[in-house]
């Protein structure tokens, strides 16, 4: 867990994208920043498209059982758990 935490870190600032399975083979796609991270949990600020402009959490679990796929938009380099 620690290791995702980190990396999450070390792209502090930069756009990502996000895929978070919703069950049901429903999947649904979002472009964000990365603002914070905290013990727990890292916090993604949504770029408004149709929406207004809001920040989600996800914790580190979310990316370890693969509920949520970041992805960083520069270089398409995957956050995951080697």
């Amino acid at each position: 867990m620690t290791e995702i935490k980190q990396h999450v870190q070390d792209h502090l600032g930069e756009k990502v994208i996000l895929r978070t399975n919703k069950g049901r083979k429903k999947v649904k796609t979002k472009e964000g920043v990365l603002l914070e991270t905290y013990p727990s949990v890292f916090v993604v600020r949504i770029d408004p498209g149709l929406e207004s402009e809001r920040k989600i959490s996800y914790s580190y679990s979310d990316i370890l059982t693969e509920t949520v796929e970041v992805m960083l938009t520069e270089n398409q380099e995957r956050i995951y758990v080697s």
